[in-house]
């Protein structure tokens, strides 16, 4: 590992709520990382305290080796794209990416005017009269212009049409194979970014649930569907996030991979087996706190 990030036991609490618990993880360089979870599971403050943009209440964070807080030779080479961006009321968006030019030293001006037409982005209104999908492309821009060697995008694209968010997907996935850097990506359009992300780190309640590869994380858990009491029986000691039942049907995700020989026996008895999304997989995930599911009665409904 060579990592660019390293947070150990970190807490912050806000009078009597803890945002963060104990959370210790690891940024490796350049890579791509899905931040993912559930409002308020404390994605953005840990954000904020790696850009030095919040304190921590205890615990430890070093960025390229180095405590952020207060530090220009770390802070220079970080871009932190938030939903909540403020600008000066008169502020229109070439006075935005000029300021952008003096902050980050990698700026690519080139690229920046690339990205303005592709956004179709008015330059001459002043930001607080642009729509919100404008006002998440001025963020988007700024983020991928600056080619800064860590950047964080935290929801940055709400308001932007499936469209213009694919433009930034595609835009950043290319420059980022001909510019190496770490992006961290906080969404909840996890299916969207499912196939552009390289490593899942999931916080919930403030502490993390996960923190590993996507391959990994996509081979963690399998959907079976089938005869209730066939499903009951082959389920076994495998722990389940989710259950579902309409009539005799059962839907049960659950943990684990199968061998080959419980394939085979699945389907002789006429189960059908689906591999479970990154999105499904989280939010089941999320729903239990990664405990396995109660055995109180299934939800009716349709099967997933």
């Amino acid at each position: 590992m060579d990592p660019v990030i390293q947070v150990r036991d970190l807490t912050k609490t806000y009078k009597d709520t803890t945002a963060l618990d104990r959370v210790s993880f690891d940024i490796e360089r350049n890579t791509i990382y899905g931040l993912l979870g559930r409002n308020g599971a404390g994605k953005t403050t840990a954000m904020s305290i790696l850009t030095a943009q919040n304190f921590a209440t205890s615990g430890s964070v070093r960025v390229f080796g180095e405590d952020p807080y207060e530090n220009a030779r770390v802070l220079s080479r970080i871009c932190f794209v938030r939903e909540s961006q403020k600008y000066p009321d008169e502020a229109n968006a070439t006075i935005a990416f000029r300021t952008a030019r003096l902050f980050f030293p990698n700026w690519d001006q080139g690229l920046a005017e690339e990205l303005i037409d592709d956004f179709q982005l008015p330059m001459k209104t002043t930001i607080k009269k642009l729509s919100r999908g404008q006002l998440s492309a001025v963020g988007v821009i700024i983020g991928l212009a600056s080619r800064a060697e860590i950047t964080f995008f935290d929801e940055p694209y709400l308001g932007l049409d499936a469209v213009a968010r694919q433009t930034f997907y595609d835009r950043l996935l290319a420059d980022y194979a001909e510019h190496p850097r770490t992006v961290i990506l906080s969404s909840h359009l996890i299916d969207e970014i499912s196939n552009l992300i390289e490593r899942v780190l999931v916080i919930d309640k403030g502490r993390i649930l996960m923190d590993q590869s996507t391959d990994e994380a996509r081979d963690r858990a399998t959907n079976l569907v089938g005869e209730r009491d066939l499903v009951e029986r082959f389920i076994g000691s495998h722990e389940v996030l989710h259950r579902e039942n309409l009539g005799r049907t059962a839907s049960v995700t659950f943990l684990g991979q199968l061998t080959d020989a419980e394939r085979r026996e699945a389907g002789n008895l006429g189960l059908e087996l689906a591999p479970v999304s990154l999105q499904q997989l989280i939010v089941r995930m999320t729903q239990t706190g990664g405990s396995p599911a109660t055995d109180s009665p299934a939800q009716e409904g349709a099967l997933r």
